[in-house]
């Protein structure tokens, strides 16, 4: 089985893989290593604020590494922003029923009642410098893309509202 989790911006998406990591022993690849290795090698002259441009170099090599996990019958927890709404397109059915997909995404509300939360949790799985570019509106913005894009493309949302621990809890069952 492979487990790709993708979101907006702070709803715990690494959180989520470790989490799983933990309960399914699944082996975990973060796509924002793979990111910064390529960038630190010299292999791209992107940055990490290239976020569309960095969807269109990763993806081709993600997708390549769920296709051989899967073909190989390998279990595999793939964690990133950089999964375009229109994955599914890149898998055909011999691959798509190993693929559980999940996506998380806050609610303005959320966000709004919970941003200091939000914020303080920021480093909870990973070492982040402090974002002084993280705002109320810009993780509104942000949030609002990703449900809007991926649901545009068919896709189910995890939408995060009210109880975030819960929120993550039922996607480990």
């Amino acid at each position: 089985m492979i487990v790709l989790i993708t979101g907006a911006s702070h709803t715990g998406k690494t959180l989520l893989a470790q989490r799983m990591l933990e309960k399914y022993q699944y082996p975990y690849f973060c796509i924002d290593h793979l990111k910064m290795g390529l960038i630190r090698s010299g292999n791209t002259t992107l940055t990490p604020e290239d976020d569309d441009a960095l969807t269109d170099y990763l993806w081709p090599i993600v997708r390549e590494i769920v296709k051989t996990a899967i073909e190989n019958r390998q279990n595999l927890i793939v964690e990133g922003c950089y999964i375009p709404f229109c994955w599914r397109q890149d898998f055909d059915e011999r691959y798509l029923p190993s693929i559980r997909f999940i996506c998380l995404a806050m609610s303005e509300r959320y966000i709004e009642n919970h941003f200091d939360e939000i914020v303080e949790h920021e480093s909870e799985i990973e070492s982040r410098s402090a974002d002084t570019d993280c705002t109320k509106d810009v993780l509104k913005a942000d949030n609002k893309r990703i449900v809007d894009g991926f649901e545009r493309a068919g896709e189910q949302v995890l939408l995060i509202d009210s109880n975030y621990k819960h929120a993550i809890e039922i996607t480990l069952d």
